[in-house]
């Protein structure tokens, strides 16, 4: 199957498109996408490697799996397309970063912005039906994306990896820490923001490391 991605990925992924489980989690994918309603759009399954090319990546930002609501979804992790209001998690991560840098320049919630600077906003699961969470879980898409966590780790130096919540921290684990800073809190969802996610500092950590490796830092507002 001809996997449309941008080349630095695919050059450093292609192990996975051959291997048995990727035959089976496209087919998998492309039923669905023919029998019921699901996000994001196919065009924007592999936004997030599009956008940030392998050797561009400067931040990784884990989540869990797409929004399962109607336009939601734009292929990036916590992120909304144009004109759809924030979710919790969205409106407590902008405002972790005014806390941090004051108010936001720009309130899109597409993060395209970020994405195009550096930061890999992937998360584990690339699809979901519509209205039902995790329902793309352990279908295959996790052993991807670890492939692609797995490459960032050991062919790349001085990433700044972000794992919010329990589930990021477990796909994580495995991360060099002497190669790469990781940075681990609790989840931004209205459940957990208030249990370490808010005061986490992550953002401004993230970028006096960027700046102390020579990298410029990546603007949040």
């Amino acid at each position: 199957m001809e996997v449309k991605i941008h080349p630095s990925w695919k050059k450093h992924l292609t192990g996975e498109f051959e291997k048995p489980y990727f035959a089976k989690l496209a087919a998998s994918v492309k039923q669905a996408y023919q029998n019921e309603v699901v996000y994001p759009q196919p065009k924007y399954i592999f936004r997030a490697f599009d956008l940030c090319p392998f050797e561009k990546v400067k931040v990784v930002i884990l989540g869990q799996d797409p929004y399962h609501g109607p336009r939601q979804a734009n292929g990036l992790c916590f992120a909304v397309r144009e004109g759809i209001p924030f979710p919790p998690s969205l409106q407590n991560i902008f405002k972790e970063i005014e806390k941090e840098y004051g108010p936001l320049k720009n309130r899109s919630g597409d993060l395209s912005r970020w994405a195009v600077q550096g930061v890999l906003l992937l998360n584990a699961t690339l699809t979901v039906k519509a209205g039902l969470a995790g329902s793309h879980q352990n279908k295959g898409w996790e052993e991807f994306t670890d492939a692609a966590i797995k490459a960032l780790a050991q062919e790349r130096e001085r990433v700044v990896f972000i794992l919010w919540g329990n589930y990021a921290r477990q796909k994580g684990a495995h991360i060099d820490r002497g190669k790469h800073l990781v940075l681990e809190s609790a989840h931004p969802s209205p459940l957990a923001a208030h249990h370490g996610f808010f005061g986490n500092g992550h953002f401004k950590k993230a970028n006096e490391y960027l700046v102390l490796h020579g990298k410029k830092p990546i603007d949040w507002l």
